[in-house]
């Protein structure tokens, strides 16, 4: 297994421990805990994909019933005729 030494510094009220090119981590998004030894563990978060649909489709569960009755009554009145020019 590959070590490196590397710098640790402070971001604001944070730590930040700059990584190599070596060990770049190819997500926005990671993990970290402390094993049993005190070590600390960086694993990648994959995007998940659907995350954007799968919030939206929650968020219809919180749509109000009112609005989704005057969705359902606009749907089903019939559209107005429409005046069209003749050849």
């Amino acid at each position: 297994m590959q070590t490196l030494t590397t710098r640790v510094f402070n971001n604001g009220n944070s730590q930040a421990v700059r990584i190599p090119a070596e060990f770049r981590l190819d997500t926005d998004h990671a993990s970290i805990s402390r094993n049993e030894a005190g070590d600390l563990v960086i694993h990648p978060l994959r995007p998940q994909r659907g995350t954007t649909l799968m919030e939206a489709l929650r968020a219809l569960r919180d749509v109000d019933d009112d609005f989704v009755a005057a969705l359902e009554a606009d749907r089903e009145s019939p559209l107005p005729m429409q005046e069209r020019d003749t050849l």
